[in-house]
């Protein structure tokens, strides 16, 4: 009941906190034979990684994984695949003044409610750090699925500022800082969060994260619906308040006819017109693009004092000292596109289990 693991037939654990030596994962339920090195995780770590722009935590952390078991000579053995990651900028000192504090917006006063103790370093277990062996963990999950999958993740708004969906180009997420497909949103962003930055204070955002070449079948009806895992993986991202699939909450202002995704058949084989559901219908993915957007809340550590009490329950004014992200959206990116990786995965080996390799003609999106 410790509720560090998700996932069924590929199941990730993860362990560590902020402050200590390291973190890792267990991820069992790999297939045998899979090639995997530590050079097929470390690119999605190095986009997660901290300290890579003036607009998210300075803590420098290389964040260098190794593989501990389940690969031999190269290829995966279908034992659990352990990973760890060493923590080597660690600065405990900043939080000394908080440690008998309860900070707004933090998990602090819940984790004290809950188990009467916590490592007040860093957030220690609830800090973002722990979503490090999560992207860990995603890498290994995109190998099972394979390269006909293509995940990818993009920022479309900074607080209330939202991107302009004309002038979405997925080339210009690696051109900014902000993972942002729209270049005149990005240069907007940089002068808004800088100001934001200056004041002590924090933005929320709203992430978006797709799937393409997703094969159909995946999922199933009630209590092991696709799109209610992916709910549930990105809400357990920190600082995640919102989740929805497709037009999500949109679709309560359409009407019947404009949210249906109508359908044709194109060359033997049935092609919807649109996307409205994102790739998901009664809980089973369709094979068109799988979308879903989660809403990350402002940075609860900031500079500008807050009010607050201790464990004596005095009444304080707190601020927090230390390296953090004005907009820990930025970061989050990285991290909801391996949350989705591995339901997917998970979904797939499911999928297998049950149905064998059963042939499912493919449903062609409209270009």
């Amino acid at each position: 009941m410790s509720h560090n693991s998700f996932g069924h037939l590929f199941r990730v654990t993860t362990w560590g906190e902020s402050h200590g030596p390291a973190t890792g994962c267990v991820i069992d339920g790999t297939p045998p034979g899979i090639l995997l090195s530590e050079a097929d995780i470390q690119p999605f770590l190095d986009k997660r990684r901290p300290g890579q722009s003036k607009y998210t935590t300075q803590r420098q952390e290389p964040d260098q994984v190794k593989i501990l078991s389940g690969v031999y000579e190269g290829r995966t053995t279908g034992t659990p695949i352990a990973l760890t990651i060493e923590n080597v900028d660690q600065r405990s000192k900043d939080y000394s003044n908080i440690a008998a504090q309860f900070r707004p917006g933090h998990a602090d006063i819940t984790y004290e409610l809950k188990y009467g103790i916590r490592d007040p370093r860093g957030g220690g277990r609830s800090s973002a750090r722990e979503t490090a062996m999560r992207v860990a963990a995603g890498a290994v999950a995109r190998k099972i699925l394979g390269e006909q999958v293509q995940i990818r993740g993009a920022m479309v708004a900074l607080g209330s500022h939202w991107i302009s969906r004309p002038r979405w180009d997925w080339a210009e997420i690696d051109n900014n800082p902000f993972f942002c497909p729209d270049p005149v949103a990005a240069d907007a962003w940089a002068s808004i969060l800088e100001l934001v930055r200056k004041e002590g204070s924090s933005l929320g955002a709203v992430l978006e994260i797709t799937a393409s070449g997703v094969k159909p079948g995946l999922g199933a009806p009630i209590y092991g619906k696709l799109d209610a895992d992916i709910a549930a993986a990105l809400m357990s991202i920190n600082a995640v308040k919102g989740v929805e699939i497709g037009d999500g909450f949109a679709a309560a202002a359409l009407r019947g006819e404009e949210d249906g995704d109508e359908m044709r058949m194109e060359r033997g084989e049935v092609q919807f017109l649109a996307n409205h559901a994102g790739g998901i219908l009664g809980g089973i993915s369709t094979s068109q693009p799988i979308i879903a957007r989660f809403a990350v809340k402002p940075t609860s550590s900031i500079l500008t004092p807050m009010r607050g009490v201790d464990r004596t329950g005095k009444e304080v004014d707190i601020t927090t000292k230390g390296r953090h992200d004005p907009c820990v959206g930025i970061r989050a990116v990285p991290v909801g596109e391996a949350m989705l990786a591995c339901v997917l995965a998970d979904h797939l080996l499911r999928h297998r289990a049950q149905n064998g390799e059963t042939p499912q003609k493919a449903v062609l999106p409209r270009q």
